[in-house]
């Protein structure tokens, strides 16, 4: 049996795309995880003043997803959020169980 860990997730999305493309981008990466893992919870902070701003944008729409997987699809999901237009930061963290 393969060894599940636990993982913690937040990406933001650049809610200059409209109401309709975040929310498509957000369930794209919901099914995405739940596809290859199992999601625990999705938590959507909304909308939220960026710290700094990233490519001339001051606001994203932050999710954070907890979700257990095998240990090699968090790299593949980091590879795809590095190629979605439209997500501004991701961050991928192993948790302690």
């Amino acid at each position: 049996m393969e060894k599940k860990n636990l993982y913690e997730t937040v990406f933001i999305v650049n809610n200059a795309l409209g109401e309709e493309s975040v929310k498509t981008l957000v369930e794209k990466f919901t099914s995405l995880i739940s596809t290859h893992g199992e999601i625990q919870a999705v938590n959507e902070w909304g909308v939220r003043r960026l710290a700094y701003p990233i490519e001339d944008h001051t606001e994203g729409y932050y999710v954070l997803v907890k979700f257990t997987s095998g240990p090699e699809f968090p790299r593949e999901l980091d590879r795809i959020y590095n190629i979605t237009d439209g997500i501004l930061r991701s961050l991928i963290v192993k948790c302690e169980e």
